[in-house]
């Protein structure tokens, strides 16, 4: 498995914010190329890092276990 550097970071981008339109605004890119960006991610490890809700977005189990891996690897 070979993970792309920027979906790592879109996806740190959207768990800082928990919310894609303000973390695409933050990245400089399209809503729709962050949320498919982030949806391909979640393909590749075949496992959802987000739980998205009517009350909002938070991040799952395997999220929350992926972010200081993806927030090193960024740095």
């Amino acid at each position: 498995m070979d993970i792309d550097f920027t979906r790592l970071r879109y996806f740190a981008a959207v768990a800082d914010e928990l919310h894609f339109t303000r973390a695409a605004e933050k990245l400089h890119v399209s809503q729709p190329a962050l949320s498919g960006q982030i949806r391909a991610l979640e393909e590749e490890l075949e496992v959802d890092l987000f739980d998205r809700g009517p009350a909002g977005m938070t991040l799952t189990g395997a999220g929350r276990k992926l972010l200081p891996y993806a927030e090193d690897i960024i740095r």
